[in-house]
């Protein structure tokens, strides 16, 4: 297949600017896969939509990037995306993405006058980026009151409450974006699915700004899809493995830690526990190990998380459910509303 093929009409005025309120109030397309009839609810209804015994596998990653404006000793602004504290490089260390890139070379340093910081590029890394040391006194601290939400580049209105971009149950900092299938659930929601029996396990994959890059090749098999850190416990493992009903990933980053743990598992087991990195690309064709399920947003045309969804529902299912969708008013990309595939 080649990417043209999952190319789609997204007008801008279906692209959510804002969530809605509250978390759960999202619209929820069901797909049937074995039927392919689709259902219109809402994702409140979630817990009567599952059953007893079915395995909810949540991301419990917490966004911990931020987006900043300095200014360098010469004058003029700099633009720095902090993605993620790079802790073997030392305290104060953080991997970033700078603009303009070319003014912030080694050696040379970003002021944050505001709150008495400054940075120094320690080095490029390998995606172009740099290795910035924050000095002063405070760092996490002030740089968490002057930062930014660090939103996707297609979200243009401001976000007053930076919690709302995080999920409820998100724990471990170390994401650069939102698993934003997550951001529907509420606390009580949660728990009226436990009252109903639908187990829940928690593993962790950081979301990568990689995730916004665009495929760039129309031979999708050429695509090198981007790494990103995941673990899965021995905890959730286990549950995964001993599960008697579905194990329904929430978003597609849980379902690419699950599929990626599934490359290591024992014969007769779902996944094993395992921690590293992954680059693994969902696309149609994938033969799916460890998932019977999948909650997850509308995304964007040729995008490598369309394609995963192509791959779990059918190609044909998805062109359907996305016309279905947009002749039905949905709300499109990460404060949009959701489907359910089972």
């Amino acid at each position: 297949m080649q990417l043209s093929d999952f190319d789609y009409d997204l007008p801008e005025d279906r692209i959510a600017q804002t969530p809605l309120e509250p978390r759960d109030s999202s619209r929820l397309l069901c797909l049937n896969r074995q039927t392919g009839a689709r259902e219109h609810r809402v994702f409140r209804e979630l817990d009567t939509l599952l059953a007893p015994g079915d395995l909810l596998v949540l991301n419990e990653t917490r966004v911990s990037a931020l987006r900043l404006f300095g200014t360098r000793p010469s004058g003029g602004e700099v633009e720095v995306f902090l993605l993620r504290p790079a802790i073997e490089q030392g305290e104060g260390v953080f991997e970033a993405l700078v603009r303009p890139g070319r003014k912030v070379l080694p050696g040379q340093r970003v002021c944050f006058p505001e709150v008495g910081l400054e940075a120094e590029a320690l080095a490029t890394t390998e995606s172009g980026g740099r290795l910035l040391r924050f000095e002063g006194d405070d760092v996490l601290a002030k740089l968490d009151a002057i930062g930014r939400v660090p939103l996707p580049p297609y979200i243009t209105a401001p976000l007053e409450n930076k919690e709302r971009y995080q999920t409820v149950y998100a724990k471990t900092p170390g994401s650069a974006a939102a698993p934003t299938a997550g951001l529907h659930f509420t606390p009580e929601l949660l728990a009226r699915l436990a009252e109903r029996g639908v187990l829940q396990t928690r593993l962790c994959l950081d979301v990568g700004i990689g995730t916004f890059r665009p495929i760039k090749v129309e031979n999708i098999a050429e695509h090198v899809m981007h790494s990103e850190t995941f673990a899965v416990s021995p905890e959730t493992a286990a549950a995964v493995n001993g599960c008697a009903g579905r194990v329904i990933a929430v978003g597609t980053t849980a379902l690419r830690a699950l599929e990626s743990a599934a490359r290591a598992a024992a014969p007769g087991e779902r996944i094993a526990a395992v921690e590293g990195s992954t680059d693994i690309f969902i696309r149609p064709g994938y033969t799916f190990r460890a998932v019977d399920g999948l909650i997850t947003n509308f995304h964007q045309p040729k995008s490598s998380l369309l394609l995963l969804v192509a791959a779990f529902v059918g190609y044909a299912a998805m062109r359907a459910t996305y016309a279905e969708a947009l002749e039905n008013g949905y709300r499109f990309l990460s404060f949009g509303d959701a489907m359910l595939a089972v």
